[in-house]
């Protein structure tokens, strides 16, 4: 199918998309397509409906008589008939004529399938119409069977949504759908990479600012102004835009909780974001300043990853220690920046709070940021720069106890294909990641030599693995003379992470 001209990159979504709409075999197919509001996912499906003379149906937050009344004139539409003039009493039935599939006991199929010879359809925003009609992939599951063993026309119907956590329920357990859905794709935020080309920018430190508020979520572009001339304007760029309480994306990140039905404590879900916010990533830790316990917050946690605001990833060192990140940049910066000075930014002082939340802006979000970067950078584009192509990526945590203390690592990395975790993972590489202005020194390798040894000691896999030092600022002058002679050691600059 031909690539529309005005989608940027999605190439893996696309040819998937595609593959799935192709009017091969008889039968319905079922697609599901999930993802965190504006990556595009519906930009992709009205192009694929396009392309394939389907119906595409974008459902809103309507009443079940009004849902199927508009659901009635997207069909109407397809048809070439007056809006009004098709109602249906239930979804079975209207989805049936939007098909082009018969009545049930009818050996008959309308002679006109409005969906077109692909007969594709598309129903984007499904959880708006589940909170009404929790029947619908029941109804779908039925036409799945039916049309398997009548050896009905081939049909394809692709369900699309926003709130994770209801799209994810649609194929678990003993959902109707488990089982019946031949596509299960997720769309993404674009890579760092990938954002920066999107935006349009081609320095890395101006990038990389972009990158710490925006992320790769392409629906975030149409909505600012064009990205700042450079580094210095960043911050009036900003004060335009995020900072501006007049701006759609000011209120952003409550927007995002509004999303997912599950979440009704907003001030304890609210809590545990602005708990990781600040840097804390243990269970324990971040329930510290809540009052809370691990076992009080395993279920609010479950929520927040379920719903895609939190990202769960194990300790690379450490067995059994998972690790929780804030998945949404634009939720972090909310959380760091707008939240404690919202009275000034209400008073248009946005330029004031820029300068006054310039430490906690280095600290809270250009660290935590940088140090995501470096891990992005090693599970995708570093390809065997470390001796060895790479598999799991993540943080890491050891226990020095002569020492006397806890060495955190922003990135730790297995051998591609090591399929153990925490205190048995082979080691190919560990890194620290640095975007302060003080340029990494001879002790920063030191410190990476002593934790490698004491990995050694303990009998890890750790003896061959690389060291990486990774500086959004460059390295000092003795640093970059020793690494010139050790085959062990990699200094990874910005410009190196986005060549």
């Amino acid at each position: 199918m031909k690539r529309p001209a005005d989608l940027f990159d999605r190439s893996r979504e696309w040819a998937a998309l595609a593959e799935f709409v192709e009017p091969s075999g008889a039968g319905l197919r079922v697609g599901v397509v999930s993802g965190r509001r504006r990556q595009g996912k519906s930009f992709l499906l009205r192009r694929i409906a396009r392309a394939q003379a389907g119906l595409y149906h974008q459902a809103q937050e309507l009443e079940r008589g009004q849902a199927l009344a508009r659901f009635g004139d997207d069909v109407a539409r397809a048809l070439g008939l007056p809006a009004g003039q098709l109602r249906f009493p239930d979804w079975e039935s209207a989805l049936r004529m939007a098909l082009g599939y018969p009545a049930r006991g009818s050996a008959e199929a309308p002679a006109t399938a409005p969906s077109g010879p692909g007969r594709v359809l598309v129903i984007d925003e499904l959880p708006y119409l589940l909170g009404h009609s929790p029947e619908i992939p029941s109804v779908v599951q039925e036409l799945v069977d039916e049309a398997r063993d009548l050896s009905l026309p081939p049909a394809r119907i692709l369900v699309c949504g926003s709130a994770l956590s209801v799209m994810t329920e649609l194929l678990s357990g003993a959902q109707p759908l488990r089982g019946r859905a031949h596509l299960d794709l997720t769309v993404l935020p674009f890579d760092y990479r990938t954002a920066a080309e999107y935006w349009g920018v081609s320095d890395p430190q101006l990038a990389f600012l972009v990158h710490t508020v925006f992320g790769g979520t392409a629906g975030y572009r149409p909505l600012v102004d064009e990205a700042p001339a450079g580094v210095r304007q960043f911050g009036a760029w900003l004060g335009r835009n995020v900072l501006n309480p007049a701006h759609a994306l000011y209120g952003e990140k409550d927007y995002l909780l509004r999303e997912d039905t599950r979440i009704t404590d907003k001030q304890l879900y609210n809590a545990i974001i602005a708990s990781v916010a600040a840097g804390n990533h243990a269970p324990k830790d971040i329930g510290g300043p809540l009052g809370r316990d691990t076992n009080q917050l395993r279920h609010p946690l479950g929520i927040l990853v379920a719903a895609g605001f939190l990202i769960k990833v194990d300790d690379m060192l450490t067995a059994r220690r998972p690790l929780y990140f804030l998945a949404d940049p634009i939720v972090r910066f909310t959380e760091v920046v707008i939240e404690p000075y919202r009275p000034l930014l209400e008073e248009g002082a946005a330029t004031e709070v820029w300068q006054l939340a310039d430490s906690q802006v280095h600290t809270q979000v250009y660290g935590p940021h940088f140090e995501h970067l470096a891990r992005a950078f090693t599970a995708h584009h570093a390809g065997d720069m470390f001796g060895t192509r790479v598999g799991d990526v993540g943080p890491g945590t050891v226990n020095d106890r002569d020492g006397r203390t806890q060495h955190e690592l922003d990135v730790v990395a297995a051998p591609q294909g090591a399929t153990a975790q925490g205190d048995r993972t082979p080691i190919a590489m560990l890194g620290e990641a640095k975007a302060t202005s003080r340029r990494p020194g001879l002790a920063d390798l030191a410190r990476l030599e002593h934790i490698r040894d004491l990995l050694v000691a303990r009998g890890r896999d750790a003896a061959d693995a690389r060291l990486a030092l990774f500086s959004r600022d460059g390295f000092d002058s003795g640093l970059i003379s020793r690494a010139s002679t050790r085959p062990d050691v990699h200094l990874i600059t910005l410009n190196d992470m986005y060549a």
